[in-house]
């Protein structure tokens, strides 16, 4: 991965979307206008946090985020997703 020149403020997270599925386990191919959207991605930049809100995710976390969560970017050709920390559901 190449270096990004981005940087998040405050306690916003960017992240890099996981591939969504393109077979099921039985091996049906899925078409693109039935894929969902994913909801599992790495983190790849984060803020510093607030004063009362230290971020508590690092950089190389994988995460479970909600469905319409965030703000969708596209940098050097990638998708990301720039979002607050409290949208984040899990580390996985």
């Amino acid at each position: 991965m190449s270096k990004l020149n981005i940087k998040p403020l405050a306690d916003r997270v960017l992240i890099q979307p996981l591939e969504a599925e393109t077979k099921t386990a039985s091996g049906i191919i899925i078409p693109d206008t039935a894929k969902e959207k994913p909801q599992k991605g790495n983190v790849v930049a984060v803020g510093p946090g607030t004063k009362e809100n230290p971020v508590t995710v690092k950089v190389g976390n994988s995460v479970l985020y909600g469905k319409y969560s965030g703000t969708e970017l596209k940098l050097d050709d990638k998708n990301y997703l720039i979002m607050r920390e409290s949208d984040i559901l899990a580390i996985v």
